[in-house]
């Protein structure tokens, strides 16, 4: 599987790129205008990711920037909804409207950080990843 993470915090990102190893090849992202562009680069390269996961708060992009940037290039290419790389939202703060923005933009999951390795596995089998 691959993968792309874009999380700004270094020991966050460094515990979520340990629990992703596992899974697949991890591109690793510190905000989320790197993350576009290393999304942007993947599709022109015919190598798209399977799996995203965006921290919500990040510097020069938002996740919710980030995932409606992602989904546009989806689109843009012919990719139908759903048929894209399935994205995750991540975040220290457990706020509906975070939840449903994430939603409206077409993310598949969300998962409220101290993430564990339980977790991503249980959210990736629930994505039919794993």
């Amino acid at each position: 599987m691959k993968i792309l993470m874009a999380e700004d915090d270094f020991t966050s990102r460094k515990i979520l790129q340990i629990i992703l190893e596992k899974y697949g090849d991890v591109d690793i992202a510190a905000d989320g205008a790197e993350a576009v562009k290393a999304f942007k680069y993947a599709m022109a390269e015919n190598e798209p990711y399977d799996f995203v996961c965006l921290d919500i708060m990040m510097p020069k992009k938002s996740g919710q920037q980030t995932l409606k940037e992602i989904r546009k290039i989806e689109k843009d290419q012919g990719i139908l909804e759903g048929d894209g790389a399935k994205i995750i939202m991540t975040t220290a703060i457990d706020d509906s409207n975070n939840v449903m923005t994430a939603f409206r933009e077409m993310a598949d999951g969300y998962l409220v950080k101290p993430i564990t390795a339980t977790a991503i596995n249980n959210k990736l089998r629930e994505l039919e990843l794993i």
